[in-house]
């Protein structure tokens, strides 16, 4: 623009008018980050799709003053850390003024960190690492729950709704589904649940004949199946039925998601998965819900909290009136509403807590089935 107007002011030319114009036409930049291809991919266009659902909110209320456009740069991840941190490089050459993302924590962790050099907010709709937020980033946000509360949330559901005494753990080594494994062991032994096997497989493995085989012969009241997504989960699922497990399979919030039932049909029956509790009866769930649905089809697991995420973050540019980190961190951090997934309140260190449930795979459903302060729902 200042070359521009060096040109006109040096041939005389009256542009004032057009200057002015232009200048005054200004895009609110927004960046997501998310797994768009590969085996996670559903995930990560739950929460492009979320964010996008959001923009369109808050442009139906008016937009964010200043600013005549709204527009998302989503970025693939594919769940792998150096494309997670080439992603966080490309934003901060966009200009964008906050990070929707990741998935995995162990994209989000790194790229984090690249974002942190600029001072841009990120808000996780995803990550559940406890060290996501426990690294002191000043502008890191989650607005999903934390392995160290669903780990023995779970524990505490296999005690106490299904009176499992034993259990037979597994992971796929990535940083969520090995910590969250690492929080279930702990919780295991400090709740008198024996640990009878402990054991890993590789992501993208699809024969699992050998470790269920193992799990079968250890005969665990409980299969703890801890995987980074839904995709490997269905095929465990299918196998674990086809080769005669009997343990009860327990997995996470990563299972919590219509494609795990749809490609293990039969095979998902009687899986208990354990997720941070929604109450779908709300007003702001329902029109989240319906706006959601029309647009871009069934709700995944991690779409409820993007869209969240997108909303928090814009209202706290909107009241802040400036993308000044410091000073919309300072709005954010007076929120205090209920959202489409749960009461939005964040915490010092940027966490917005979780109250972890359990629900059971029942006619092709999630079905509500425990929560802690209840016990089994009748």
């Amino acid at each position: 623009m200042k070359r521009k107007l060096l040109v006109a002011l040096v041939l005389g030319i009256m542009v004032v008018p057009f200057l002015m114009d232009t200048a005054t036409a200004k895009t609110l930049k927004l960046g997501s980050m998310g797994p768009l291809t590969g085996p996670y991919a559903a995930d990560g266009n739950d929460i492009k799709n979320g964010v996008l659902c959001a923009i369109d909110v808050i442009n139906d209320q008016g937009g964010v003053p200043g600013y005549d456009k709204i527009e998302l740069f989503p970025q693939d991840t594919a769940c792998d850390p150096k494309q997670a941190v080439a992603s966080a490089n490309k934003l901060i050459n966009l200009e964008v003024v906050g990070v929707i993302g990741a998935y995995c924590s162990s994209s989000t962790i790194p790229a984090s960190e690249t974002l942190a050099e600029e001072d841009i907010i990120m808000i996780t709709p995803a990550s559940t690492n406890e060290k996501v937020t426990d690294r002191g980033l000043p502008y890191m946000f989650r607005m999903c729950g934390r392995d160290d509360d669903q780990a023995p949330a779970a524990v505490k559901f296999m005690k106490e709704a299904l009176g499992a005494k034993t259990i037979f753990i597994l992971d796929d080594k990535t940083t969520y589904s090995q910590g969250l494994a690492d929080g279930v062991e702990k919780a295991c032994k400090e709740m008198g649940l024996t640990v009878l096997g402990r054991d890993h497989v590789n992501q993208g493995d699809k024969d699992f004949s050998a470790i269920l085989t193992m799990a079968r012969d250890k005969n665990a009241d409980v299969f703890y199946m801890s995987l980074q997504n839904h995709a490997s989960g269905s095929l465990m699922a299918i196998q674990a039925k086809r080769m005669g497990l009997k343990s009860k399979i327990i997995s996470q919030d990563a299972m919590f998601h219509p494609n795990f039932i749809s490609v293990a049909k039969d095979a998902a029956e009687g899986v208990y998965v354990t997720y941070g509790y929604t109450d779908k009866t709300t007003d702001a769930y329902k029109a989240y819900e319906k706006r959601f649905s029309a647009k871009y089809g069934q709700i995944g697991a991690y779409g409820t909290y993007a869209y969240d995420a997108a909303i928090a973050l814009m209202t706290a540019i909107k009241n802040a009136g400036s993308t000044d980190p410091a000073k919309v961190k300072a709005e954010m951090m007076k929120l205090d509403y209920d959202g489409a997934s749960k009461h939005v309140k964040f915490r010092p260190n940027g966490d917005s807590g979780s109250s972890y449930v359990a629900f059971k795979i029942d006619g092709g459903d999630y079905k509500l089935y425990w929560t802690p302060e209840k016990g089994i729902l009748k």
